[in-house]
Parts: structure tokens; C-alpha cells; sequence
């Protein structure tokens, strides 16, 4: 008889024991699964954020290597002002495309502040009638520009889209009797070409004392 309750108090025991042992068990899952999930969002933030870092270092060596130069600025003389500004500019060195389309002129005459974009009605592929008569500068506003092209390799520069890129030269022609009514001997401007992203082309100069030629080279 005392065997048999010796007996059932062991069986008793060890069922107490394997019991704690499947609690223990069952934490420790537990502990598993919520370190999977932590690792999972972990992951999926380490994954969001590389690709915002890519993303942000691509947009920053775009805003870094691309832009636009101002080679010089020639300057139309009516006798008395300069009428017409012709601006060359190129994209810098290894730049990317650049669509004038998206880009802007902002000019001052130290008095006067104008921003000027794109017309597609004042374009030509080509120089053919002199600089300043090649098209007609009377259609241009006090808010646009005119394009010449003058070395464009791959044909990209046209009327309704207006791309150059890396050696491509063109010429922005803005009609100063519309923006300034003429610009003055001993005036200073200054400004810049804006491209849709990248480096700006300067624009600084001070007419001279005096107009001679017909033709004035203001910069560089």
C-alpha cells in the first residue's frame, strides 16, 4: 500500500516538473517570435533607408555635376544702348542633358530685375543672317528669351525641345529695349542662366564708357 502511494507521488512530481519545463518552452518561443519581428522591421527599415540614401547621393552628384556656363555675352548697339544681349552658354563638363525648356534667365540692370523663360516661337538650328538678325528679337517680351544654335553634335536642340549637353554651344538672346528700354554706357548687370537642376551660368559685366561698334563683347 505504501509502495503504491510512493508511486503516485513520484509520477506526481515529475508531472509538475515537465510541466514548468513546457511553460519555459513556450517563453522562449514567444521570445523568438517577437525577435523575428523586431528584425523584420529592422530590415525593412535598413532597406528604406539605403534607398533613400541612394536616391539622395544620385540627386546630389546630379546637382553637382551638372549645370551651365556662360562662355561671354555680346552686347547689340543701336548708337546709343545696347538693344539686344546674346549669351553663349555650354553645359559644364561632364554634365548631363539640359532641357532649356526648363530653364531661366534672371537679369538686372542694377534698377530693374527681370526672370525670362524659354520662347519656342524664336528659335533657329542655325546662324544664318548675323547674330543679332538671324531671327526677329521684336517677338521677344520683357519674359522671354530666344535660342541660336551654334554647335548642337547630336541634333538634340529643336524648337519644341531645346536639349544640349556635354559640347553643345548655344546662344540666348534677349531683347533689352523690352526689359530695360536699352541698357546705358557705365551700367552694371548682372544674373544668371538657371538650369532645371545643377550649377547656374554668371552673368556679370559693366557696359563700357562709351559704344563704338556696332557689335560690343561685355563678357568675359
Amino acid at each position: 500500500m505504501k509502495g503504491g502511494i510512493t508511486k503516485s507521488l513520484d509520477s506526481l512530481f515529475v508531472s509538475e516538473t515537465a510541466a514548468i519545463g513546457i511553460g519555459s518552452l513556450i517563453i522562449f518561443i514567444a521570445m523568438l517570435l517577437v525577435a523575428g519581428i523586431a528584425a523584420t522591421v529592422l530590415i525593412q527599415t535598413m532597406s528604406s533607408l539605403q534607398q533613400q540614401a541612394m536616391k539622395t547621393g544620385e540627386e546630389t552628384l546630379r546637382d553637382i555635376s551638372a549645370g551651365l556656363v556662360v562662355t561671354h555675352v555680346t552686347g547689340y548697339n543701336n548708337g546709343s544702348k545696347i538693344t539686344q544681349l546674346a549669351i553663349f552658354i555650354t553645359p559644364t563638363v561632364a554634365s548631363g542633358d539640359v532641357d532649356l525648356t526648363y530653364s531661366y534667365i534672371s537679369l538686372s540692370d542694377s534698377s530693374t530685375k527681370v526672370v525670362l523663360n524659354y520662347s519656342s516661337s524664336c528659335f533657329s538650328s542655325s546662324i544664318s543672317n548675323g547674330l543679332f538678325n538671324t531671327i526677329n528679337s521684336s517677338n521677344l517680351t520683357a519674359s522671354t528669351f530666344g535660342l541660336l544654335v551654334v554647335r548642337d553634335i547630336d541634333g538634340s536642340c529643336t524648337a519644341s525641345s531645346p536639349v544640349i549637353n556635354e559640347r553643345d554651344l548655344v546662344v540666348l538672346l534677349v531683347n533689352t529695349t523690352k526689359c530695360f528700354s536699352g541698357i546705358s554706357t557705365r551700367t552694371n548687370v548682372f544674373g544668371n542662366v538657371y538650369p532645371e537642376y545643377g550649377v547656374s551660368g554668371v552673368i556679370s559685366f559693366v557696359t563700357p564708357s562709351a559704344y563704338v561698334d556696332t557689335i560690343v563683347d561685355l563678357q568675359p
